[in-house]
């Protein structure tokens, strides 16, 4: 079970917020997407528990998730990497992982980096 740090309240209430923001195309607050993707992160990590694949959203956050073989040292062998509004676009699900990362958005690497069957979370 993943090590939740974001009560699931606050959590939800920032993930809505944004999705409320993209809607009227607006911007939201750094800290309320800095919440929303570090709870996004901790659902993920919920939800597919496991230490094979590495999930990067700088400057926020990071997701040891998907069970498989762990490293221990140095870059594990699955890396995704995206920016936090890639991230909350798929953890959404108002982009699906192959538009993304067609479009440039997903750095992945490894055989376990196709993270398609998880997301979106909410």
């Amino acid at each position: 079970m993943a090590r939740r740090r974001i009560s699931a309240a606050e959590g939800s209430a920032a993930a809505r917020s944004w999705a409320q923001a993209q809607e009227a195309g607006a911007a939201t607050d750094r800290r309320t997407l800095a919440t929303a993707v570090r709870y996004l992160l901790e659902e993920l990590a919920e939800r597919a528990p496991g230490s094979s694949v590495e999930v990067r959203v700088p400057p926020f956050g990071v997701a040891q998730c998907v069970e498989g073989p762990s490293h221990t040292r140095g870059t594990p062998p699955n890396v995704v990497e995206m920016s936090p509004q890639t991230w909350m676009e798929l953890a959404t699900g108002l982009s699906t992982w192959q538009e993304a990362y067609a479009a440039g958005g997903i750095s992945a690497s490894g055989t376990r980096a196709d993270l398609s069957g998880l997301v979106p979370l909410i």
